[in-house]
């Protein structure tokens, strides 16, 4: 370097120096930490991807939207409660398609063809919301950890056209009917979506009318899950849209003592002491899962079930081995499919089946 270039490479260095000490302090992740009596809502609206809402325990009456990508949601803990609104006429919850008036209490939502990315929801309760405590409408790598969700009139905690998800120490209890509920679309009848390798695991799903239903959905893993007291523990449903329900594992789950009783609904009959059914579904594992004591006179009840669907879709080539299973009625493995279907019933470790010979 000859002299007359340094004093060009000092100025340059100045001035880059300059523009670099210059970029704006919000360029770093911020913490928005908001106290009872403030709105979380607008600490949402006022974080950019990489900061952190931090609600501080207390009751908080409303509903909050996240539609930003790359933002945490996180509480102090149970003590960091939402709950719904109350407005001058006494109502819980006004009426429109934002998240508060569909009678939800977290939403996170993506617009059309352009999903909301790494959200993460943490460390609260969602309770008393007419239908849904967490909600997940075009999500991509969600996040949903140690979040009660109890006592909604729907679901506790649901996803719908979402993909790579992760639902990890959550309670979804006493919901009006599952705990946790996945599905590729909930109003339109389409085939099975993938969902990139969503996983449930080490949860804990009580008296709810079902632990976690999965809908339509394949490549996704159900694991290490505490379930019981519901109507039926897992519920795995496909129907005759292409592809199936499957390619999913459900494995190291205990699912005891799921004999609260649920009426028939339009779609299904009554339920009580179903442990895992698999209906309409493909290439689906069910593996090391402990099953007891789930048992009862529905059509579904049992240990560990395949079920024809209602509709007429059968369930083939799913693998059900390995399994601890005793004390279920009318028996630990129910297979209603034709006896020389493509399904596999190996190495369970149980005492009664229908048809005999499983065991």
């Amino acid at each position: 370097m000859t002299k007359r270039h340094i004093p060009y490479v000092a100025c340059s260095t100045a001035v880059l120096g300059a523009l670099l000490g210059a970029a704006p302090a919000s360029a770093d992740p911020q913490v928005h930490v908001v106290h009872p009596g403030e709105s979380i809502q607008k600490a949402v609206d006022a974080a950019r991807s990489g900061d952190t809402v931090l609600v501080q325990a207390g009751t908080y009456h409303e509903s909050v939207e996240v539609t930003t990508s790359g933002i945490t949601l996180r509480g102090v803990g149970p003590d960091t409660v939402l709950q719904p609104a109350a407005d001058k006429a006494g109502s819980t919850e006004k009426a429109g398609k934002s998240c508060a008036g569909q009678g939800n209490g977290i939403c996170v939502v993506g617009a059309k063809n352009q999903p909301v990315r790494g959200v993460t929801v943490a460390d609260l309760t969602v309770t008393g919301f007419s239908k849904i405590g967490v909600v997940a409408v075009g999500a991509d790598g969600l996040t949903v950890r140690a979040v009660t969700a109890d006592k909604n009139g729907q679901w506790g905690i649901a996803e719908e056209r979402s993909t790579r998800s992760v639902y990890r120490q959550d309670i979804a209890r006493s919901n009006g009917d599952a705990g946790l509920f996945l599905a590729n679309t909930i109003t339109a009848e389409q085939g099975a979506a993938d969902t990139g390798g969503t996983v449930l695991e080490q949860n804990r799903l009580e008296d709810n009318r079902i632990g976690i239903t999965v809908r339509r959905l394949r490549n996704l893993t159900v694991k290490q899950n505490y379930i019981t007291g519901n109507c039926a523990g897992v519920f795995v449903v496909g129907d005759e849209n292409k592809p199936k329900t499957g390619a999913l594992t459900v494995s190291h789950n205990l699912i005891e003592r799921n004999n609260k009783y649920c009426a028939a609904t339009a779609r299904l009959p009554f339920l009580q002491g179903s442990g895992i059914i698999l209906t309409g579904a493909e290439d689906t594992v069910v593996t090391h899962n402990v099953v007891g004591a789930n048992s009862g006179a529905s059509p579904l009840s049992g240990g560990i079930v395949l079920f024809k669907s209602f509709v007429g879709a059968t369930s083939e080539r799913n693998r059900i081995s390995g399994n601890r299973l005793g004390g279920n009625g009318p028996a630990d493995l129910v297979n209603q499919e034709a006896a020389k279907s493509s399904n596999v019933f190996q190495r369970n470790v149980c005492g009664a089946s229908k048809p005999a010979g499983l065991c």
